[in-house]
C-alpha cells in the first residue's frame, strides 16, 4: 500500500483477487473517512510571527514571486486553510488551499534542523513543524501553538478536515 495525499495505491500480484478480509477493511476505511467528513470541521485561529528570525526565507519567497514581504504576508493570511492530512512527523498537518501565487519549490538541500513552530510553504501546501526535525519548507515565521502532544486524546491539535487561519502578530 502506498498512501499520497489524496488516494491511497493499493498493489496486488497479476491475477491476485482480493480478499474478503481486505474488501472489509477498505469499507471500514471509506466510513471512517465518511465519518470525518461529517462532522463539523474544528477552527483554528493560529498566531505567527512572519520574517527576521522567525521567518528566514520570507524575504527570498517574497522576491522569486515578486512581491515584498508585506504582499506574502497578506496573501498567505488570507486564506482559511483546510488540514487535509497528517504526516511526515506527528502532528505535521499538509494544509491545502495555499494561494496558486505562494506555491513555492522546496529548498534544493533541506536543513538539517527546522525549529519547532516554523510555518513554512513546501509546494502547493503550507504547514508548521510541530517539533524541531530537518526539513525543507520554506520558512516564513514561527508560532508558539503546541500541535503534538502524546499524552492528550487526540495528540495531534489538527486534524483531517479543521480549518486554520493565520494571525500575524
Amino acid at each position: 500500500m502506498v498512501p499520497a495525499a489524496a488516494s491511497l495505491l493499493v498493489l496486488l500480484r497479476a491475477g491476485e483477487v482480493p480478499s474478503p478480509g481486505l474488501i472489509s477493511a477498505f469499507e471500514r476505511v471509506e466510513e471512517a473517512a465518511s465519518a470525518a467528513a461529517a462532522r463539523e470541521p474544528r477552527v483554528h485561529e493560529i498566531g505567527v510571527t512572519y520574517g527576521a528570525d522567525a521567518g528566514p526565507d520570507l524575504a527570498e519567497l517574497a522576491r522569486m514571486h515578486g512581491l515584498d514581504e508585506r504582499a506574502v504576508v497578506a496573501l498567505h493570511v488570507s486564506v482559511r486553510y483546510t488540514v487535509g492530512f497528517l504526516g511526515f512527523s506527528p502532528g505535521f498537518a499538509y494544509l491545502i488551499g495555499l494561494p496558486a501565487t505562494l506555491a513555492t519549490p522546496r529548498l534544493a538541500t533541506p536543513r538539517t534542523r527546522v525549529p519547532s513552530g516554523s510555518v513554512a510553504i513546501g509546494g502547493e501546501f503550507t504547514g508548521i513543524y510541530p517539533r524541531a526535525t530537518p526539513g525543507g519548507w520554506r520558512i516564513l515565521g514561527r508560532t508558539d501553538v503546541s500541535l503534538f502532544d502524546p499524552g492528550a486524546d487526540p495528540p495531534t491539535r489538527l486534524l483531517p478536515g479543521d480549518r486554520v487561519r493565520f494571525v500575524p502578530r
